[in-house]
């Protein structure tokens, strides 16, 4: 990371990282966390209900195949009536905006969709949607 001086204060500036071979990589970026904001977390990670380190984990990096077996895990405590799968906490994110009245060209850049069809899913399926055209 950079580091910046203004004045006597160092202040870090945030990086952000353009990914370009994959699918979609126009829409990805990795952004670091900045010097203050890793103090500010090891410090919080000092203050937790077990007293040690371990917390500081928050900082390691989680495989795909490990988030995809705690979210299946996460569905089995909640004891959910189907499988549980990370591609739902997209949909769920997808639904969430679109009831949130959020555009759905801006929702389709979001969620990266090439097809504007793909998004307008989201939009599709609200039963109330219509609710607040006409007030009585």
């Amino acid at each position: 990371m950079k580091t910046r001086s203004r004045g006597r204060t160092p202040t870090t500036v945030k990086r952000t990282v353009k990914r370009g071979r994959r699918p979609n990589s126009h829409y990805r970026t990795r952004e670091y966390l900045t010097e203050r904001e890793v103090e500010r977390l090891m410090k919080a990670a000092g203050r937790n209900r077990y007293g040690h380190r371990d917390a500081t984990m928050i900082l390691l990096a989680l495989s795909a195949v490990g988030f995809r077996r705690m979210i299946e895990r996460l569905g089995k405590t909640a004891k959910m009536p189907f499988s549980v799968h990370p591609h739902m906490l997209r949909h769920a994110c997808g639904f969430k905006l679109a009831n949130d009245g959020v555009d759905t060209r801006a929702l389709q850049h979001y969620l990266g969709h090439k097809n504007i069809q793909h998004t307008v899913r989201y939009t599709e399926l609200r039963s109330d949607r219509f609710n607040s055209f006409w007030k009585d």
